[in-house]
C-alpha cells in the first residue's frame, strides 16, 4: 500500500439521485447512508439543506442518530450576486443541518459567471470569497467543488486559477476539480491536474470530480489521483444526471487493489459487491450484471478452453480473486458455484449448514432455481431466512390459506384528477385448525390485502399488530411480454425495532405482492420468537 492517503466521497444520495428514474423517500436516504457508512466512505453527501423538506429532515435524523464513522456533508452554491453570505437566507439551512462539513460549488468559467449568472468576474470571485469566509467563521470545514474547471481552465486557464486561489485563501480545505460536462479525455484530465498541483504548490489539498458523457469518468478520475488528487468523489454504481457520474464500486478496486491505495478495509471492500447490488434494489433499477468487479457476470465462465483453464488456475482468465470484492466466480456447469455464499449467508442467520450435507446442495438448487424465476435475494435476506429455515424443517407453520380475492372500484365517471379509487379483499385461512374469513378495504389492492391478512391472524399473533410495512417496490422483469410480463414486488416492513425485506414474483402481481406480505408477516413473528427471553412464554 501507498502511504499517501486517498479519501472516497460519495454523492449517491444528492448528484446520483439525479440520475432520470430515480426517486429516493427519506427512508430509502438513510438506508442508503448508513450502507455506505458501514462500507467505510469517509464523506456521504446527503443533499441541499432548504431545496427540499425531504432533505431537511435526513440531516435532522442522522443528527439524532448519528453515523458510525462517516462525516455527512451538506451543500449548496456560493451566495448570490451582490448580497452579503451573512444575510443570504439560502445559507441558514447549511447551517442548521448541523454539519461538521459543507461543500460549496461556485463557477470556473468566465462562460458560466457572464451568461449563466450574469455578473462580472470579481464579482463571481467575490461571492466565493464571501461565502468560504462566511461557513468558516460559523465553525464549518468547506470543501470547494470548482463547478466546470476543465472547460473553464481551457477557455481562461488564468482566471480558473483564480477562482481556486480564492477559494483557498478563504480557507477552503478541499478544492476539486469538476468534469461537469464529463467532456474532457484522461490525458487532458492528467495533465491538467499536474498543472494545478504545480500552481499551487505541494501540500494543497485537490480532489476530481467526473462525469460520464465521454465514457472515461472512471479513467479521468484515475488520471487525476495519478497527478496528486486525494479526494475522489463519485456514486455507487455510476448513478448521476446523464450518462451518470464515476462509479465507485469500478474505482475503489481500481485504487485499492491495482494502486495499492489504502481505501477502506479488507473487510469493507468485501461487501462491495453486496452494497452495489443491495443499493440499486434501493433505488428501484435492475443491477448490472456486467458491471466491472461486482457485476454478477464479472467472473462468470461457460464452458469450453475458459472454464477448463480457470479451474486449474483462476488467474488464466481472471484479473483479480473474486472474492475481494465480494462477488464470486460463476462457472455455469458446476453444481459448486455459489456453495459457499450459501453457507456465508445461513452463518449470518445463526444457522450452521456443512458443505457436505445434502441440504446444502438442496438448498442451493432451490436458490439457482428461484434465481431463474426472478427472484432476487440480495435485498431480501428474510425471504432467503425463511428458504433455509424451510431446508433445515425450522420454519414454523403460522396459518394456511385457502383463498383470497380482491375487487378494485373506481367512484369517478370521467378519468380526472377528482377520480377516487378503493379495494376490497377478502381472504380466508386456518389458523391452529381454525377457519377464518376476513374482508377489509385500502386504498389499493395490496393495502387491502395487507389489511386483511392483519384482521385475520391479529386474534392469534397480536403482535402483528406492531408490523408497518414502510417500503413497497415492483420491478417488471420481462418488459417484452407486455401485460404477461413476470413482476418481482420487494416489501420492506418494521416492527420499530428491527426492518425486514421479503419477496415475491409471479406474472399476477397482486399474487407477488400477497407472497412478499406473507413472508414479512411470517419473518416478524420469527424475529419475535427470537426476543423472548428464556421462560417467558411466546405470545405467538
Amino acid at each position: 500500500m501507498t502511504s499517501d492517503p486517498l479519501w472516497l466521497y460519495d454523492t449517491t444520495l444528492r448528484d446520483g439521485a439525479q440520475r432520470e428514474g430515480i426517486s429516493l423517500s427519506l427512508d430509502d436516504k438513510l438506508r442508503i447512508a448508513r450502507q455506505l457508512d458501514h462500507l467505510g466512505i469517509p464523506f456521504i453527501e446527503g443533499g441541499w439543506p432548504g431545496a427540499n423538506p425531504k432533505d431537511v429532515q435526513f440531516f435532522w435524523h442522522l443528527r439524532e442518530n448519528p453515523l458510525t464513522q462517516a462525516e455527512v456533508v451538506a451543500f449548496c452554491a456560493t451566495r448570490r450576486p451582490h448580497r452579503r453570505a451573512a444575510e443570504e437566507k439560502m445559507l441558514e439551512p447549511i447551517l442548521a443541518a448541523g454539519t461538521r462539513w459543507v461543500t460549496i460549488f461556485g463557477k470556473s468559467w468566465d462562460l458560466h459567471v457572464t451568461e449563466g449568472l450574469k455578473t462580472t468576474l470579481d464579482e463571481n470571485l467575490a461571492m466565493i470569497a464571501d461565502t468560504i469566509e462566511f461557513l468558516s467563521s460559523q465553525g464549518r470545514r468547506v470543501i470547494y467543488d470548482a463547478e466546470h474547471w476543465f472547460d473553464g481552465y481551457g477557455d481562461n486557464p488564468a482566471y480558473a486559477l483564480e477562482t481556486l486561489k480564492t477559494a483557498r485563501e478563504a480557507g477552503a480545505e478541499w478544492l476539486v476539480l469538476c468534469d461537469t460536462n464529463g467532456g474532457t479525455l484522461p490525458d487532458r484530465v492528467g495533465a491538467i491536474a499536474q498543472e494545478v498541483k504545480d500552481a499551487l504548490g505541494e501540500g494543497n489539498c485537490l480532489g476530481i470530480h467526473t462525469h460520464n458523457d465521454s465514457g472515461t469518468a472512471v479513467a479521468n478520475a484515475l488520471a487525476a489521483v495519478q497527478a496528486g488528487a486525494r479526494m475522489v468523489q463519485g456514486t455507487i454504481n455510476g448513478y448521476g444526471e446523464r450518462c451518470g457520474n464515476a462509479n465507485l464500486c469500478t474505482l475503489i478496486p481500481n485504487l485499492q487493489v491495482k494502486l495499492g491505495y489504502n481505501c477502506i478495509s479488507e473487510t469493507q471492500l468485501g461487501s462491495l459487491s453486496e452494497t452495489s447490488r443491495l443499493i440499486s434494489e434501493m433505488v428501484n433499477l435492475a443491477p448490472d450484471d456486467h458491471a466491472p468487479f461486482v457485476g454478477l457476470s464479472a467472473f462468470a465462465h461457460k464452458g469450453g478452453i475458459h472454464v477448463s483453464a480457470v479451474q486449474r488456475n483462476p488467474r488464466t482468465y481472471e484479473h483479480i480473486d473474486p472474492a475481494v470484492v465480494g462477488n464470486r466466480r460463476r462457472i455455469v456447469i458446476s453444481e459448486q458455484a455459489g456453495i459457499s455464499n450459501v453457507l456465508e449467508k445461513a452463518r449470518r442467520f445463526g444457522l450452521d449448514l456443512d458443505r457436505q450435507h445434502p441440504l446444502s446442495r438442496e438448498i442451493l438448487a432451490r436458490l439457482k432455481t428461484l434465481e431463474h424465476e426472478g427472484y432476487q435475494f440480495e435485498a431480501a435476506e428474510a425471504s432467503f431466512e425463511l428458504l433455509i429455515r424451510e431446508a433445515l424443517e425450522q420454519r414454523r407453520s403460522r396459518f394456511e390459506l385457502k383463498g383470497f380475492d380482491v375487487f378494485c372500484r373506481t367512484d369517478s365517471a370521467a378519468w380526472d384528477e377528482t377520480m377516487s379509487s378503493q379495494s376490497l379483499a377478502t381472504v380466508k385461512l386456518t389458523v391452529d385448525g381454525q377457519e377464518m374469513l376476513t374482508a377489509a378495504e385500502g386504498n389499493g389492492p395490496v393495502s387491502a390485502l395487507d389489511a386483511a391478512l392483519r384482521k385475520a391472524l391479529i386474534p392469534f399473533y397480536p403482535v402483528i399488530a406492531q408490523f408497518h410495512l414502510t417500503d413497497y417496490k415492483v420491478r417488471i422483469l420481462d418488459g417484452r411480454a407486455g401485460t404477461s410480463a413476470k413482476t418481482r414486488v420487494l416489501v420492506e416492513s418494521s416492527n420499530g425495532r428491527d426492518r425486514w425485506t421479503t419477496v415475491g414474483v409471479s406474472v399476477n402481481i397482486i399474487e407477488a405482492s400477497y407472497q412478499a406480505v406473507v413472508e414479512a408477516l411470517e419473518y416478524g413473528l420469527l424475529l419475535e420468537d427470537q426476543y423472548q427471553p428464556l421462560g417467558e412464554p411466546s405470545r405467538c
